[in-house]
């Protein structure tokens, strides 16, 4: 009886150990989708991502992308994080991999497509869709063949598919020269996209799967667990934050809200509103790598500034007037990216600060009627009315005692 028992908590102890030998032996793929339109958001989520896979020793990390493109400093911040992982990655382009997509497709370490996807036209554009000038152009036909040649793909290739003043009749591939007839951006005036076939032929692309699953195949990876990282809300948030226009409100609100309630009698909810506001918008630029240290310290010395001129000195005027310049300033770099850009994105940055002073302008003005004709600032307004009235009868009454 007790040799049957020994027998049976042996088979126990032994299957349990199996058990947890198997978990400790089954490699973790960390999934991370890259899709829409790249914006500030995305890098959050990719470096959490890397993080989370780096302290949980994951064995590999698979980037699910499928973009037409984004921002160029956005790509540039997850190119950047993808290159520093020791962790092997992969990217899955999951359909497409256009513009900024194709530069965060070139900084992992292997690339498998679906059949029909495609990868390339990184061409930078402004928000028209008209080209940037060349010192923009340059940047990003280098990034694009330095990250390409840290990966192991072909430098003339990734050019290519920034300028379409190059052009090519041969390119070397894993040792052997391939004369070049089936790319239509080889030809000067044509940026060159690939498809899955020319990918592969030419060495961009590793492989071609319709899925995850078929990746880790091909890896010959049996024994995995496949953890998918999104979006959190904080993440979400940052990315309705840092889009154009709300990110120009805020900033507007904001420092309208503060310049008014610093030429007016107490705190109230002008000046509330107007901190909330410049706290999102630098809150959010600084997580992104969007505002420099440099950039919150012209904006401080603004708000200094107007502080000074607000309790030291009566009246408005000099510190007061540069106060407004410097400050204004300070929010308006908060639009350009910390990447070189061409005099048109300058423009376009001032422009939309412009037009959101404008809207924020009137939008407080609105707003403002909308309170003073509610019914609770009527009973705000008898209240103190009626108040001050009881203090002069009083008044009145003492002297007369």
């Amino acid at each position: 009886m007790k040799t049957k028992f020994k027998n049976i908590l042996i088979g126990i102890t032994f299957l349990f150990s199996a058990f947890i030998f198997a978990e400790q032996t089954s490699k973790k793929v960390y999934v991370v989708p890259i899709q829409d339109v790249i914006d500030l958001g995305i890098p959050g989520l990719v470096t959490r991502a890397i993080n989370l896979a780096e302290t949980d020793n994951a064995s590999l990390i698979i980037f699910d992308i499928d973009t037409f493109g984004g921002r160029v400093d956005a790509a540039t911040q997850i190119k950047d994080a993808i290159s520093s992982t020791e962790i092997e990655t992969i990217a899955f382009i999951n359909r497409r991999a256009i513009s900024a997509g194709s530069l965060i497709s070139l900084s992992c370490d292997q690339i498998y497509m679906t059949g029909g996807a495609t990868i390339g036209a990184t061409s930078v554009v402004d928000m028209s869709g008209s080209k940037q000038s060349e010192k923009s152009q340059s940047y990003m036909r280098e990034e694009m063949a330095a990250t390409a040649e840290k990966s192991g793909k072909n430098p003339d290739i990734a050019r290519g598919m920034v300028d379409e003043e190059l052009s090519f009749e041969y390119l070397i591939v894993e040792g052997d020269t391939l004369q070049v007839d089936d790319i239509e951006g080889r030809k000067e005036g044509k940026l060159i996209t690939l498809t899955t076939e020319l990918a592969m032929k030419y060495g961009i692309a590793d492989g071609k799967s319709e899925s995850i699953e078929e990746v880790l195949s091909s890896l010959q990876i049996e024994d995995y667990e496949i953890i998918t990282v999104g979006e959190n809300w904080s993440e979400n948030v940052v990315r309705i934050l840092t889009n154009p226009t709300v990110s120009s409100l805020l900033t507007t609100f904001g420092t309208i809200g503060v310049i008014s309630e610093l030429y007016s009698a107490g705190w109230g909810i002008g000046g509330t509103i107007g901190i909330i506001c410049l706290t999102l918008a630098l809150g959010a630029g600084y997580l992104t790598q969007l505002a420099s240290s440099t950039d919150l310290l012209i904006i401080l010395l603004g708000l200094v500034l107007l502080f000074v001129e607000a309790i030291a000195i009566p009246g408005f005027g000099v510190f007061g007037i540069t106060g407004i310049i410097v400050l204004f300033y300070g929010l308006y770099l908060l639009l350009i990216p910390d990447v070189p850009v061409s005099p048109e994105i300058y423009s376009e940055a001032l422009d939309g600060f412009s037009w959101a002073i404008v809207v924020g302008i009137f939008g407080i003005i609105f707003i403002l009627r909308l309170i003073s004709k509610s019914a609770f600032f009527q009973k705000l307004v008898t209240s103190d009315s009626n108040k001050t009235t009881l203090k002069k009868n009083f008044k009145n009454r003492s002297k007369v005692e």
